[in-house]
Formats: structure tokens, C-alpha cells, sequence
């Protein structure tokens, strides 16, 4: 396949909500006794373009932009470590807030990376294999399906490796997290739907993965 300006497109927007999620994660909004990161507005939004890229483009390409997305986001923390290490102007104070709002515990970077690797391409597995085994109907079901599965992997991993043993630990905040995340893919299936639609038409390409090496690490 020739790359496109729209695979192109939608491959920055996918690496662009994963980047923008880790920012944002530090903050803390809560409704009521629920708490949650603030990356719950926008995290979900990156499986939605993961759905579109295995859905419109298989998963072997889908794929490569989950890798990329990783690379792109170590590239990102390691030069919020190495910005975090140079000396800051005579005049400048921002300093620890800088190191509160982007500063990263090994633990929490291990966790938000394995949770997004393993989630992400449960994801797009369970969506290529579905299309096979529905000869590419449903749409709704496998997008919805996958996110169940995926989501749920990426959101147990996360907390459990991140705050298992400690005092913010709650096996109830996995429940939450998940049933908000498959809640935004289940509200943004309509617009799931006019995008494939729009980009088959375009690019002319509607992949199925029948003979498809599903290694995630075979690049």
C-alpha cells in the first residue's frame, strides 16, 4: 500500500491524543467520590483511530503506527528528563513545577508504556480477527469489542502497576476507568462509522488480514 496524506493524518492524530493523555494524566478531576486522571477525555479517543487504522488499513500498518506512537512518546519523556536536568535561568521559577506537572516515576512510566503496548495491540488484533469472522460486517460490534477487551487490559495493567502497594490503590478505580473509556468509544461509533466509510471510498482499500503474521514485534 502507497502511503496516503489521510493514513498520514490519522496516524498524527492517533500519536498526538497518546502524547497529549500522558501530559494531561497528571491531574486528577473528580465527580463526587470518582477519581480519575484527566487523560480519560482523550486517551479513549486514540483506540477510536486505532479501530479506523485496522479497520480501513489492517493490522500490519496499524501496527507500525503503534510502534511509533510508543518511540514517539519515549522520545517525548526523554527530553522532558533532559529539560528537567538543565540548570534553569537566575530568574526563572518554575522549577518544581515543571518537575510536578511532566516529572515521570520510573513506576508510572512502566506502567502507562506496558499498559498502552498491551492494550492497543489486543486492540487491533481482536478488530482484524473479528472482521474475518464476520466477513466485515458489524462494524459497531467489532469496534465496541475490541475496546472492551483492550481497554480493559490497558486500564488493569496501568493501576495495578502503578499503584499496587500503595495507599492510592483501589481496585474499584480499574471499574471506573473502564466503563468510561468503553462508554466515549461506544458514543463515538457514529463518527467511527463515517470515517471508515469515508476513508474506503478514498483510499479505494478495505483490508482484510486473512493471511496476516499477527507478531506484534514482526515490524
Amino acid at each position: 500500500m502507497n502511503v496516503s496524506h489521510r493514513f498520514v493524518i490519522i496516524a498524527a492524530i492517533f500519536v498526538t491524543c497518546l502524547i497529549t493523555a500522558n501530559i494531561i494524566a497528571v491531574k486528577v478531576i473528580g465527580f463526587g467520590s470518582v477519581v480519575m486522571p484527566a487523560a480519560i477525555i482523550v486517551f479513549p479517543i486514540s483506540y477510536v483511530f486505532g479501530d479506523i487504522l485496522t479497520e480501513v488499513y489492517g493490522y500490519r500498518w496499524a501496527r507500525r503506527v503503534i510502534w511509533l506512537g510508543f518511540l514517539c512518546n519515549l522520545i517525548f519523556v526523554f527530553f522532558v528528563w533532559i529539560g528537567q536536568l538543565l540548570p534553569g535561568a537566575s530568574f526563572w521559577v518554575g522549577q518544581e513545577a515543571y518537575e510536578s506537572i511532566l516529572g515521570y516515576t520510573p513506576r508510572l512510566l512502566a506502567a502507562s508504556f506496558f499498559g498502552y503496548l498491551v492494550g492497543e495491540f489486543v486492540n487491533s488484533f481482536i478488530m482484524a480477527k473479528m472482521k474475518l469472522a464476520t466477513g466485515g460486517r458489524w462494524l459497531w460490534m467489532r469496534t465496541i469489542g475490541s475496546t472492551i477487551v483492550g481497554q480493559g487490559l490497558d486500564t488493569a495493567l496501568f493501576i495495578v502497576i502503578a499503584y499496587i502497594g500503595t495507599a492510592s490503590f483501589m481496585p474499584v478505580m480499574i471499574l471506573y476507568h473502564w466503563l468510561i473509556k468503553v462508554a466515549i468509544e461506544t458514543l463515538a461509533t457514529p463518527l467511527t462509522y463515517k470515517a471508515v466509510n469515508y476513508l474506503k471510498q478514498k483510499e479505494k482499500i478495505d483490508t482484510f488480514d486473512a493471511d496476516t503474521n499477527f507478531n506484534p514485534f514482526n515490524i
